[in-house]
């Protein structure tokens, strides 16, 4: 049987490879292997007919394509047509022709930009130039018009048109700009009331104290005259720590960050430290000369303040009382907090004064006298390293913002009543402060503008302690009416919305009793 790959290239003239002229016949060779017989009956009537092969795939460009098709302008044949005979378009509704040119404008602006959105959409050329363009000359003159095999050009893997190579979201913000205005995105609502409520008989209505903590491991500790209770946030289980006894009166309580440890400080000036799983003391350190009315911890050293004007450093791992004293305050110490990378100390006091202390040193760093009033509420921020926020007390009624890496006062809001506390959000740059004289409300804010983002009242007496949830989105307040108020004001870190209460025992509003 003949091989019908080979009577396949000697069929016509017109199907033979092209040689060049410079090359001598015998030189070339060709072997092909022998095809299968189903495709006998195709491989010979394909012999008969001329087919056009090229070496290369066609690359399009932007400057090449016909934006006719896509209605953005109308061509200029169909302009002349449309005056010789009507088109169904003709009759159609003015209105809606205008809003498609309209649309056809904007869409031109968003692919080619303003200049090339006044211009007419380039014409497709010709198949047949297109691909002359493409299909470089022949070796010879002779064989230029009957070769199926041709070299490509150099420019096949060149665009004909440098188009500058922009992201789409880029793109359509730019193009879009005041064309398409999208509706501003409203303030993200808060409850403006909360949802559980715990009578804490005993709680006491001074502004020097530090009564209530959350721990990492969603337990509530709260200072009720001279006991501590805990409060599982996920069980709404009350359990009794301990009872200091009728000499003696509980004045601060602070977790430690693993949320096992509890220090207490008390009306005597004890520091005491409790494991609270096992309900146990643990050791008790008598440094101080008068009541301990603020404590924060950082990893195993333990920062108490007192009436004494004085902070000490207790480390929990070693036999002494306390490993330093930090001496500068002229009146008691009521705030304390240790910045997130635990490098940082601020102290607040009656004396008006704000103090920055490092890891080592006995004497303040950083001193801030800005304030006119007792500074107890002070928070640092979680979202910019050495952002310090601090509240004044009744005379001052201010929230003044600090920046501890380059020493500066950045900027002060007048809150109208006391500043008892600050926290901050984790999950979104926002702060929460609790005020009392004379409107005892909490106040939402969105920071750095300090928009008011809620306003939230309840409260009959100053709203003297403030503690965060775990998570990050819920806030429990103390007062002097012997309540615990739980208010959902933060959104989740991954919804970014409030409309999920946080895990705390309930969904609804309920009453009860924390013992």
């Amino acid at each position: 049987m003949e091989n019908p790959s080979s009577s396949s290239f000697s069929s016509s003239s017109s199907s033979k490879p092209n040689t060049p002229s410079s090359i001598p016949k015998p030189h070339l060779h060709l072997e092909t292997p022998p095809r299968p017989f189903s495709s006998l009956a195709s491989s010979s009537s394909a012999a008969s007919s001329s087919r056009t092969i090229y070496s290369d795939r066609f690359i399009p460009s932007r400057s090449g394509s016909n934006f006719a098709l896509f209605d953005l302008s109308p061509p200029p044949r169909r302009a002349a047509s449309s005056s010789s005979s009507p088109s169904p378009s003709s009759s159609s509704d003015p209105a809606r022709e205008e809003g498609s040119s309209a649309y056809a404008a904007l869409l031109r602006s968003v692919l080619f930009g303003p200049d090339g959105a006044a211009a007419a959409a380039p014409d497709t050329p010709d198949r047949s130039s297109a691909l002359d363009g493409r299909v470089a000359s022949s070796y010879g003159s002779s064989s230029s018009s009957s070769s199926p095999f041709s070299t490509p050009s150099r420019n096949i893997f060149r665009f004909k048109s440098e188009v500058p190579r922009v992201s789409s979201r880029a793109l359509f913000e730019d193009s879009f700009h005041g064309a398409l205005p999208t509706p501003p995105k409203g303030p993200r609502k808060v409850p403006r009331s909360p949802f559980k409520v715990l009578d804490a008989p005993a709680l006491q209505d001074d502004f020097y104290l530090n009564l209530v903590d959350w721990s990492s491991h969603n337990v509530l500790a709260v200072g009720l005259g001279n006991c501590v209770y805990l409060w599982n946030a996920c069980s709404s289980k009350v359990t009794k720590l301990c009872d200091l006894g009728v000499d003696d009166s509980v004045c601060s309580v602070g977790w430690a960050q693993r949320g096992t440890h509890l220090a207490v400080g008390t009306n005597q000036g004890k520091v005491q430290i409790w494991d609270a799983s096992r309900c146990r003391r643990i050791r008790t350190m008598e440094s101080h000369r008068m009541r301990v009315g603020a404590l924060a911890w950082s990893s195993s050293l333990l920062s108490s303040g007192s009436r004494d004007k004085t902070i000490q450093q207790h480390d929990i791992r070693a036999q002494e009382d306390y490993v330093s004293k930090l001496v500068g305050h002229k009146s008691e110490v009521c705030g304390l907090k240790w910045s997130y990378d635990n490098r940082e100390l601020a102290s607040g006091g009656n004396d008006n004064r704000l103090f920055v202390w490092n890891q080592h040193s006995t004497q303040p760093v950083l001193k801030y006298c800005e304030h006119t009033a007792a500074v107890k509420a002070i928070a640092w921020s979680p979202h910019l390293h050495g952002l310090l926020a601090s509240g004044g007390g009744t005379a001052d009624r201010c929230i003044r913002f600090w920046n501890t890496t380059t020493n500066t006062h950045l900027s002060c809001m007048d809150t109208g009543s006391q500043v008892c506390n600050l926290v901050w959000s984790k999950n979104v740059n926002e702060l929460v402060s609790t005020h009392g004289y004379s409107q005892n409300q909490i106040i939402v804010w969105r920071y750095p503008t300090m928009s008011k983002l809620a306003t939230l009242t309840g409260h009959t007496y100053r709203v003297l302690y403030l503690a965060i949830s775990p998570d990050g989105q819920t806030i429990v307040t103390g007062a002097g009416d012997e309540t615990l108020r739980f208010w959902n004001v933060f959104p989740s870190p991954k919804s970014q919305t409030s409309d999920s209460l946080s895990d705390i025992g309930a969904t609804s509003f309920v009453r009860s009793h924390i013992r």
